[in-house]
């Protein structure tokens, strides 16, 4: 595949992602609940990954490996996207998204919509991690193929936990008001963000190979996504409303409580 292939690639995957975060737009301004937008994120990310996977660049039927990849994007986005739209249901506006709204004042709609592109052009460097790491021109399935697969497998399997393991611990009335701080929550503010980059891991592992630059592409994915989630859209605006919300238990929590990385909790000086 030629570097114009890989041009092209890349534009192939950006302008659906783009239609679909202008679907996002369309249903967070008739709901109003913002919700959804992560919801649709998911489910697009999926998607247009699983398509760039399978898609026959050479001409032929889709090799082991595409599938593998196709397979693996799938399970993530039905399994993530499901959870954020069970949550989404439950809830009237995500406290992210509106307190962005309140600061923008009557320009929130314009500024959601060029918001939303930037998250679908943005996510270039994922998707096109995911067409990279499936189109390694390798024969036949390695060994490195099946540790990128188990390596996405347990992230979705520790995200999946932390998700019940905060969803438990806010369905008892007793621990109203109250930081979850069991399980992993524990030893990470954020286990279910940290599990979700560590799915991020696995194409780098499967994409790189010797003869093929554009598997170094594919770090840019757990790259752009531990960005995001510590020091964009994911640790600083919900660690905002959480302090807000839960005041000195959660600065406290934060005192005892790596932001990301799993690391046994700090002890903290009497007073």
């Amino acid at each position: 595949m030629t570097i114009l292939g890989y041009l092209e690639a890349l534009l192939l995957i950006g302008l659906p992602l783009s239609a679909l975060m202008a679907l996002a737009w369309v249903v967070q301004q008739r709901t109003g609940n913002s919700g959804w937008v992560d919801t649709i994120w998911t489910f697009s990310v999926g998607l247009v990954g699983a398509a760039g996977a399978l898609w026959p660049v050479t001409g032929e039927a889709p090799n082991g490996r595409q599938w593998l990849v196709a397979v693996l994007v799938a399970i993530w986005s039905v399994r993530l996207g499901t959870h954020v739209a069970r949550r989404t249901t439950k809830i009237s506006d995500d406290p992210r998204y509106a307190e962005f709204a309140r600061q923008w004042g009557k320009d929130a709609p314009r500024r959601m919509f060029l918001f939303l592109q930037q998250q679908a052009w943005g996510s270039l460097p994922l998707a096109f991690a995911i067409f990279v790491a499936a189109h390694v021109p390798a024969a036949g399935l390695r060994l490195q193929d099946g540790l990128g697969a188990l390596i996405l497998l347990i992230g979705i399997a520790g995200e999946a936990l932390a998700d019940a393991q905060l969803k438990a611990f806010r369905s008892n009335p007793d621990n109203h008001g109250k930081v979850c701080d069991v399980g992993l929550w524990r030893w990470s503010r954020h286990p279910n963000y940290f599990f979700e980059w560590v799915c991020w891991l696995s194409y780098p592992v499967i994409a790189l190979a010797p003869d093929y630059p554009w598997g170094l592409a594919s770090i840019l994915a757990p790259l752009f996504m531990y960005w995001i989630l510590v020091h964009v859209t994911g640790i600083p605006p919900l660690e905002e409303q959480m302090l807000r919300s839960r005041g000195a238990r959660y600065r406290a929590y934060q005192d005892r409580t790596s932001a990301f990385f799993p690391l046994p909790p700090r002890k903290q000086s009497a007073i």
